[in-house]
């Protein structure tokens, strides 16, 4: 039976030196609980490789009200040989209602007192993480003394009675059984001895240790702590946190009890914005509370940098009835006389509408042929989405691209956030605009777009990956990718593993001229990678980024690391991420002195040094480990940084609960030129995301609502704009220009 406990190896935790005094003792131990346990299982040891709900599903009707007697008794005679592994296993295997966890015995104790009070710390630190409790008879110190000597009293009477009765009766059967009764009484006495030994040498813990402070919005503050360095050979059990507006304490605001001591962590809601409050924290064993320690500052004011500012934050109410407005207006513009600009353009576009209409309106494509295609990643785990001949799902957009296919790109990528409303865009262009070129780039890919989404069955597409795929002979790849729960059934598709894909597609193409559906499964991984990362968010908090962009031709791109593609390359501050009001206010004169610097004389400076040493909030030395971090990750010399500054215009609020605060370059670096030498090498592991692909991974993982409205604004404004300017262009008579320019002002008022 031991060594089948043994081989269980729940826990490397070794036995106390206070346990079982022999082998036999441990056996002895393992055995009772066995036997008390047979109700349920044939031994102790299935009772653990039962799961928990297995249990419950066999025996549920039958053994409930027994087990909570039988476990609770196991437990306790665990707790009292000081086995941590079965304790461990008990607690594993059964609920604290089934144990009775806070139930006191007969002798009026909770697991937890006699754990506390042998001093046993491993056992009394997993009863308390299970939600063990003291025993509420135990109402003040006095009391527990008087309840231990009765104890021992109790205990010293009955094994006096035993051994009297044993002397009388010889050697009897009865006698045999009074003597094991002996024993067991004789056992507890020194047990209840013990406890009572323990009890009375523990003192009153010291104050706990390394309390913080913090302001974490303008009406609460959170208070961090660890446990006492010494505990006074008692176990603590809960903590106070008080909180005054006094300095001495003389009259409490508040307080809160803290019985939970898995996180050391109190934050204290519903304060007054602007009012000082005094917080201090105290610690509690057997022995009662101990001295309080004040908080590190051990004074703060509800706030957030916003109250200096003055800024008021964006609603949401707000964009939704823009939108609304903007939705209105584009129906009526684009939908407007359809009777002028008959022109050759037109017969052109038609001629193509039908030629499209009639070549590929319900096909996906099997080769590139020079153009422009969209193509659908639908994965899950290691298996991609097939059509039925084993090809990635790809529609034709055009067979040729101009100069502006990067701008219509971006455009393209906001229907990420809109596919839905891809029909309806459709709808409402008007065919007597397809004069413009651009608009009929962006209406075919619509088309495109609209003829994939039936083919596959679904509107959502997934997002838009950050950069098209081009080859050398003269195709570009759009490509859209999903990451699915399950593997889907889709109307027209199979899944397929990865590898078994990329095989079949190796042996056809060529390495040397690859076309871009074989880059396309050459990088898939990465795709599918990039795609997964940009969904992460950041664990709460206040984080330094910084910003470093770089400008080609057609666009502008950010240094972003590959492990958070939608984030700025950045390094944690602290876990609160709110700026309190005062350390704004010490962030902006701390620029302005930085900026008045060189204005100063020698002696000025020593003054403002010693000004600015004297009112140096925490803050200040939080931001010092975070740059030394953040400059290490991208590669820069701390001499180099020495031009650095913060932006102090506002406190980059992302979203669930995270925080930014910004370091810029020297104002000529922040943005390096096209063949302008970069001061700044990165290690590897960055990336270099077009600035608008950015914006959309990062407010899509951080502000979704708010992504999804600005998407379909501005997808269709840009669209009413090309409308309205090409109308512009397209006017004649008087009449016509001032009509067209009225419209086309007013898209651009909604875009201001």
């Amino acid at each position: 039976m031991t060594q089948q406990m043994q081989n269980l190896q729940l826990s490397h935790t070794r036995k106390c030196s206070g346990g079982p005094a022999s082998p036999s003792a441990a056996k002895r131990l393992y055995r009772n609980l066995s036997e008390k346990l047979k109700g349920g299982h044939s031994s102790f040891e299935d009772a653990y490789f039962f799961g928990r709900g297995e249990r419950h599903g066999h025996h549920k009707g039958s053994v409930s009200w027994g087990c909570n007697i039988q476990g609770s008794e196991c437990l306790f005679e665990a707790v009292e040989q000081q086995d941590v592994d079965a304790v461990q296993i008990l607690l594993y295997q059964y609920t604290a209602e089934e144990l009775a966890l806070n139930t006191p015995n007969s002798q009026g104790l909770t697991p937890l007192d006699v754990a506390i009070m042998t001093n046993n710390t491993p056992i009394a630190k997993l009863l308390l993480k299970a939600g063990s409790k003291e025993s509420p008879h135990f109402v003040s110190v006095e009391s527990r003394e008087a309840h231990l000597g009765s104890l021992v009293i109790e205990a010293e009477r009955r094994a006096g009675e035993l051994a009297a009765q044993a002397q009388r009766d010889g050697l009897s059967l009865e006698a045999c059984d009074k003597d094991k009764q002996l024993r067991a009484w004789e056992w507890r006495c020194k047990l209840y001895k013990r406890m009572t030994t323990g009890f009375q040498h523990a003192r009153v813990p010291e104050p706990p240790s390394a309390v913080r402070l913090s302001v974490t919005s303008s009406s609460s503050l959170t208070v961090t702590f660890q446990e006492p360095r010494c505990l006074n050979s008692a176990v603590v059990t809960k903590h106070r946190v008080e909180w005054s507006c006094l300095k001495d304490f003389s009259m409490l605001a508040g307080d809160m009890v803290l019985e939970n001591l898995q996180t050391l962590k109190c934050t204290i809601n519903g304060l007054t914005m602007g009012r000082l409050y005094y917080v201090q924290v105290s610690a509690y064993n057997m022995k009662g509370w101990g001295p309080p320690q004040s908080t590190l500052p051990p004074s703060a004011s509800p706030s957030n940098w916003r109250e200096s500012d003055g800024r008021e934050r964006e609603h949401i109410g707000h964009m939704e009835r823009l939108l609304q407005q903007v939705r209105t207006t584009h129906t009526h513009y684009s939908c407007g006389d359809t009777s002028k600009l008959q022109n050759p353009s037109r017969k052109q576009s038609v001629s193509r509408s039908l030629k499209h209409l009639f070549n590929s309106s319900n096909k996906f494509v099997k080769t590139l042929k020079r153009g422009v295609y969209l193509a659908a990643v639908f994965y899950h785990k290691d298996s991609l989405l097939v059509t039925t001949e084993d090809q990635i799902p790809i529609v034709e957009v055009d067979d040729s691209y101009g100069s502006s296919l990067m701008q219509d790109f971006l455009w393209f990528t906001k229907l990420s956030c809109m596919w839905e409303d891809v029909r309806w865009l459709r709808q409402s262009m008007s065919v007597s605009m397809s004069s413009s070129s651009t608009l009929q780039a962006r209406q075919k890919m619509l088309a495109a777009a609209g003829q994939l989404q039936s083919l596959l069955g679904t509107h959502n597409l997934g997002r838009v990956h950050y950069e098209p795929i081009k080859d050398r002979h003269g195709n570009v790849l759009l490509v859209t990718i999903r990451d699915m729960e399950s593997q889907y059934s889709f109307f027209s598709g199979k899944w397929m593993q990865v590898s078994k894909l990329q095989s079949q597609r190796k042996s056809l193409s060529t390495p040397e001229e690859p076309y871009a559906l074989d880059i396309l499964l050459i990088t898939i991984q990465d795709i599918s990678a990039y795609q997964r990362r940009s969904q992460h968010r950041l664990t709460p908090g206040l984080y330094l980024g910084y910003l470093k962009l770089s400008s080609s031709v057609d666009q502008i791109r950010v240094l972003v690391p590959q492990r958070m593609p939608n984030m700025l390359c950045h390094a944690r501050v602290r876990d609160n991420a709110n700026v309190s009001r005062e350390e704004w206010d010490w962030l902006q004169r701390l620029s302005n002195i930085e900026d008045g610097e060189k204005e100063r004389t020698e002696g000025e400076r020593e003054g403002v040094d010693q000004t600015t040493d004297s009112n140096t909030p925490l803050l200040y030395y939080e931001l010092q480990t975070a740059l030394k971090a953040l400059l290490k990750l991208i590669n820069l010399p701390l001499h180099q940084a020495k031009h650095f500054r913060i932006y102090t215009h506002e406190v980059l609020e992302l979203g669930h609960n995270v925080s930014f605060l910004l370091l810029l370059p020297a104002a000529d670096d922040v943005c390096t030129a096209p063949g302008q030498s970069n001061p700044y090498t990165p290690h590897s592991g960055f990336l270099n995301l077009p600035l608008q692909m950015f914006e959309l991974a990062h407010f899509s993982a951080y502000k979704e609502k708010c992504m999804s409205l600005y998407c379909r604004m501005s997808s269709v404004l840009d669209l009413d704009a090309l409308i309205t300017q090409q109308a512009l262009r397209e006017a004649i008579t008087d009449t016509e220009v001032a009509t067209a320019k009225q419209r086309h002002q007013h898209i651009l008022d909604y875009t201001q």
